[in-house]
């Protein structure tokens, strides 16, 4: 199960930081990542890392992801928001028995005004 958080309205240039909180199969849990999608829009890739290890990948250079195996929560730090990132921000997990994204959090929205 995951739980995102941390969305909300902020203006343009601000930062907001999201969680994703993990329970559950935490321990087969290979990547986590983070999609988003706006209105009217298809689902988009934003960032995922790793599990374990150092993979990290994003699609957005004023985005970063890190993760807290600790608290079993990943997080993506925003920086310089636009517009245009408004939209709701999935997080979801991919098992080491899978090659694809099986669980997905509830989302949680980004509103980024001019």
């Amino acid at each position: 199960q995951l739980q995102a958080s941390g969305g909300g309205l902020v203006q343009a240039g601000g930062s907001l930081r999201l969680s994703c909180a993990a329970s559950g199969r935490t321990f087969s849990i290979y990547r986590m990542g983070w999609f988003r999608q706006a209105p009217g829009k298809e689902r988009e890739f934003v960032a995922a890392i790793s599990w374990s290890g150092n993979y990290v990948d994003s699609v957005k250079g004023r985005f970063t992801v890190s993760r807290d195996n600790a608290k079993n929560t990943v997080y993506l730090q925003m920086n310089s928001l636009q517009p245009e990132d408004t939209a709701v921000y999935y997080c979801a997990a991919r098992y080491r028995d899978s090659d694809r994204y099986d669980s997905w959090g509830q989302g949680t929205q980004v509103t980024v005004s001019s």
